[in-house]
């Protein structure tokens, strides 16, 4: 891997950098100032996990994501490297607020006019063959409501981390 020296040190100039590489040099650290500031995490095992010869563990990810100020590596994490979140956590991406707020709205205006439907299926506690694929639709339509919240959500721990917003009391 070629490495370009600058001021602050060496600098990767490797093409394909992975996320948690992407966010260090997005703070303008280099392997070893990331490491004094991680605390518990050396440079060369930030090196290994940038270089996906190791996978990064959950209180690693915890701290880069603090550490860079880019509460997504989380969801990254979750939504890419645990074997159980591969499955359960849906990949959220960060987004503009108004996008965000479009997306809720919209998903919620396609609900309401489900509602009733909805209710319809589930009064019983049994969900018939008929009713199958409304449920279906109204369950996706759900999950992408889901992944709006957590989107918004994802916005919000963004701007605290970025001095943008007070965190609540």
């Amino acid at each position: 891997m070629m490495q370009k020296v600058t001021e602050m040190g060496r600098r990767s100039v490797k093409e394909n950098k992975n996320m948690y590489q992407q966010c260090r040099e997005e703070q303008g650290l280099t392997r070893e100032a990331a490491a004094e500031l991680l605390e518990f995490v050396s440079a060369d095992r930030i090196e290994k996990i940038e270089g996906e010869k190791a996978l990064a563990r959950p209180e690693e990810v915890m701290k880069m994501a603090q550490i860079y100020k880019r509460p997504e590596l989380a969801n990254f994490y979750c939504s890419h490297e645990c074997p159980i979140g591969r499955i359960y956590v849906p990949e959220v991406r960060v987004k503009d607020l108004s996008q965000i707020t479009l997306e809720m709205l919209a998903t919620l205006n396609a609900l309401d006019k489900e509602k009733n439907r909805l209710i319809e299926i589930t009064v019983d506690g049994v969900i018939s063959d008929e009713e199958r694929r409304d449920f279906e639709a109204i369950r996706d339509r759900l999950s992408e409501m889901s992944k709006t919240i957590s989107a918004m959500t994802l916005w919000v721990d963004k701007a605290i981390a970025e001095g943008q917003m007070e965190p609540e009391g």
